[in-house]
């Protein structure tokens, strides 16, 4: 066992106003399966990179462990696998290397393939089995999940489950409850570990939040109180004071000193009440300091002119000659929120493509209703470029109504400012989402919508699936998302 100690950890990037971390301090034990969470745009990647000692910093991180970090960047992708985990790791094993491919359900043909040839998720099992061919190192790594479909997930998440010494980045929250022992969470104002799977931390956070929740309630009626108080005060001490020069209703002179103390003795008495008011205000700024934004979302779906919105009735869609899926058989109805489930590669997005009026290749009946309004979520962000303003412009949606979203879902104001291709994955996946909530329509159609969310932001799009009930039609590998919002499943 050894330690990695982070002390005093300050960081900004290069023309930025802003600390990424200030004054940051904490232990990781290297025999931990530590899962890392926090919202987007936090810093969780950007720590890795520390760690990694990719960028200059104020503070302290020691450790006795090297780094390893995943994913890896694979140049020639051409090449044969093998030939790509020889570059990554060239004294490795040859027999530890099937072991773990054993573990995660690799053939052995696979490495005389090209890597470029392998799925995503192939890809992403290589990688993880190089990673752990590779002792004494404390291992990073970044969003595995992406790219792998449900059965896939708990393949890797048993894999992971049966090593330690580790960093994983995830927002899965069925994926991380089975392969962490700890969590290490940003938070709005700093970092924290605590012992247990994500759904220990998130009981606590719950319970911490209603607790601030509770403070702030009682700070604010004190404050009120106080305010109030000091206000009274304040105007006796001034009634006081401009009797000074009057007289009394007998016709004597007043005396000025006497009733100049009396004013002064009421002025102090209010100056304390507002220092007590004060102490009150400062107190409530400490309190909620980890409290998270995670107001309502809301949508502005349509109600269809007839109850079946499409229909697909023994569809087989091709490529060229491929067949990529077989006697596809559905409905689409108001209210229904659809999850089409299959290993990567079944056809799910060939299924999104033709209903969404693409032009397929298939065979069958396929039926959609007239004038149906459609919005689109996809996987590829890669064409975000530019600011949020001219985004809303070009599409025609309500450009303050877009950027309310977004805030609800933890951008900082001063992320407005920036360009767009700047933006971590989430956070490009969360305009794609709020582009989506902005749009009236019929029928929602999102491919994969929460690669690179954050947990609280899963949570706050789940909470309005249910509340709002669209019909939705969705693509997503996370397990919990999927069986809390589903109505129906259909299995490609």
């Amino acid at each position: 066992m050894s330690l990695i100690n982070v002390t005093n950890l300050t960081f900004a990037y290069d023309g930025s106003y802003d600390n990424i971390f200030e004054n940051v301090s904490f232990q990781i034990d290297t025999d931990w399966k530590l899962g890392f969470t926090g919202r987007n745009g936090r810093g969780k990647t950007t720590f890795l990179n520390l760690l990694l000692g990719k960028y200059e910093y104020n503070g302290e991180i020691s450790a006795n462990v090297s780094f390893e970090y995943f994913p890896f960047n694979v140049v020639n992708k051409e090449n044969n696998t093998l030939e790509v985990i020889s570059d990554i790791f060239p004294v490795y094993l040859h027999w530890k290397l099937m072991r773990e491919l054993s573990l995660l359900e690799v053939s052995e043909d696979t490495l005389y393939r090209p890597f470029a040839s392998l799925s995503y998720g192939e890809q992403t099992k290589v990688l993880l089995a190089t990673l752990f061919l590779k002792e004494n190192s404390f291992l990073l790594i970044d969003e595995p999940t992406n790219h792998l479909d449900m059965t896939a997930r708990k393949l890797v998440s048993n894999y992971l489950n049966t090593k330690s010494g580790f960093i994983l980045v995830s927002h899965d929250r069925t994926f991380l409850d089975n392969c962490v022992d700890h969590i290490l969470s940003i938070n709005k104002t700093n970092i924290e570990i605590q012992k247990g799977n994500f759904s220990c931390w998130w009981e606590n956070k719950k319970r911490q939040d209603s607790f601030e929740l509770a403070e702030n309630e009682k700070l604010r009626k004190d404050i009120n109180r106080l305010s109030g108080s000091a206000k009274r005060t304040s105007s006796w001490s001034d009634e006081v004071e401009k009797t000074k020069n009057g007289t009394n209703n007998s016709g004597s002179k007043l005396d000025k000193g006497y009733v100049g103390h009396k004013a002064a003795k009421i002025m102090k008495r209010s100056k304390s009440i507002e220092n007590r008011q004060q102490s009150a205000i400062d107190e409530k700024s400490k309190l909620l300091k980890n409290l998270e934004d995670s107001d309502s979302l809301k949508i502005s779906h349509l109600a269809y002119h007839s109850n079946r919105l499409a229909e697909l009735e023994n569809v087989s869609i091709f490529y060229d000659d491929k067949m990529i899926c077989k006697d596809v058989c559905f409905t689409i109805e108001q209210g229904d929120r659809i999850a089409l489930i299959g290993k990567n590669g079944s056809g799910k997005s060939s299924i999104i493509k033709l209903i969404r009026g693409e032009n397929i290749n298939y065979t069958g009946t396929f039926r959609k209703g007239s004038q149906l309004k459609i919005s689109y979520v996809s996987q590829d962000t890669s064409h975000l470029h530019g600011d949020l303003t001219d985004y809303a412009i070009n599409y025609e949606i309500n450009e303050s109504r877009f950027k309310s979203i977004l805030r609800k879902l933890g951008f900082s104001r001063i992320q407005f400012e920036k360009d767009m291709s700047t933006f971590s994955g989430g956070q490009k996946k969360k305009v794609l989402i709020a582009k989506s909530l902005c749009e009236q329509a019929h029928l929602y159609i999102w491919d994969e919508p929460l690669n690179y969310i954050d947990v609280i932001s899963r949570i706050q799009i789940e909470e309005l699936l249910l509340e709002y009930q669209p019909t939705i039609l969705f693509v997503e590998h996370d397990r919990t998302f999927t069986g809390n919002i589903a109505t129906k499943f259909i299995n490609i």
